[in-house]
């Protein structure tokens, strides 16, 4: 059997890409890569609010899943809209990295929590947001770009430090550069972070669907996102919307702590709620409504009015 993989061109997602090809390898798969460059690597003069938040990084790759182009597309799951086409779905999560964000500098004395002032370089809403909530001294600058261009951009000097999900900077080998690990109680990651997602149409034929995801799907972790899927999904997240959610999973009970922060730091919810991993996606819901009542659906509505 040969499977056709979708992906983007960067360094990270050819890693992500890879790894999946050889856990298909390790069942007796062949496989071979398609590179697709996305809108999200396309325009990299401004910020992903500003270019739209649905299918930045994926857009391109389901063009090609629909046209049978590709069998599998491969994303980073964070990187996915809150909610897919009707036509096409997620088939797998592999096993999940550690989660958390990392601050990243040449510098190894900078740390958030000396009260030292200094720039900060990245383009997500949600560490912007929370930079603003608990660590007003810092500035932010808006950093695009995959990580090489980021990491260059900081030898540039555009800013001191780059904050970035610690998965990719594993994955790339840049553990030198980590100067300090966020706490996920105060910065909680995106929802998927650290995960690796594959995505199909649901044509494809049931023999490749069955061994694909038998032989990449780790199902702890697909219970986990599932919930924090379920939530984003409600509060109709998106890159340019400041939403953050972690699950965990112990003897079958799905911990899901999640909220949302206003874009100016100053209002965060955020609250945890508990299910058996059977009621995922219906956890991700509740909590979503629970935020919701209590003025998550102000801050939506201010966000959206702010919004390009």
């Amino acid at each position: 059997m040969h499977i056709k993989i979708g992906t983007r061109g960067s360094q990270l997602a050819l890693w992500q890409a890879e790894y999946i090809q050889r856990l298909l390898q390790a069942g007796g798969l062949t496989s071979e890569l398609v590179l697709i460059e996305t809108k999200g690597d396309q325009i990299q003069d401004r910020s992903l609010a500003k270019i739209g938040s649905k299918g930045v990084f994926t857009q391109e790759l389901e063009d090609q899943l629909r046209a049978g182009s590709i069998d599998i597309a491969v994303h980073s799951a964070k990187d996915l809209q809150s909610s897919l086409p009707t036509d096409l779905g997620i088939i797998a999560f592999t096993e999940r990295e550690q989660v958390n964000d990392v601050l990243v500098s040449r510098n190894r004395n900078l740390s958030l929590t000396s009260g030292q002032s200094f720039v900060i370089g990245t383009s997500s809403t949600r560490r912007v947001a929370m930079l603003k909530h608990f660590c007003p001294h810092i500035r932010v600058v808006d950093m695009r770009g995959n990580l090489q261009t980021r990491l260059r951009k900081l030898d540039e000097g555009q800013c001191d430090a780059l904050i970035l999900a610690y998965a990719g900077v594993h994955r790339m080998q840049y553990d030198d550069l980590i100067v300090e690990h966020l706490p996920v109680k105060d910065f909680t990651p995106a929802v998927g972070q650290g995960s690796v997602a594959i995505e199909a149409a649901h044509t494809l034929a049931p023999d490749k669907l069955r061994i694909i995801r038998q032989l990449t799907n780790h199902e702890p972790t697909e219970a986990c996102l599932k919930a924090e899927r379920g939530f984003l999904r409600r509060l109709e997240g998106g890159c340019s919307i400041p939403v953050f959610a972690l699950a965990t999973i112990e003897n079958a009970q799905i911990s899901l702590t999640g909220g949302l922060i206003s874009l100016d730091g100053q209002q965060l919810l955020r609250e945890t709620f508990t299910a058996p991993a059977a009621q995922a996606e219906q956890l991700g819901h509740e909590l979503a409504e629970s935020i919701l009542a209590r003025g998550g659906d102000e801050i939506l509505r201010s966000i959206h009015e702010h919004l390009p």
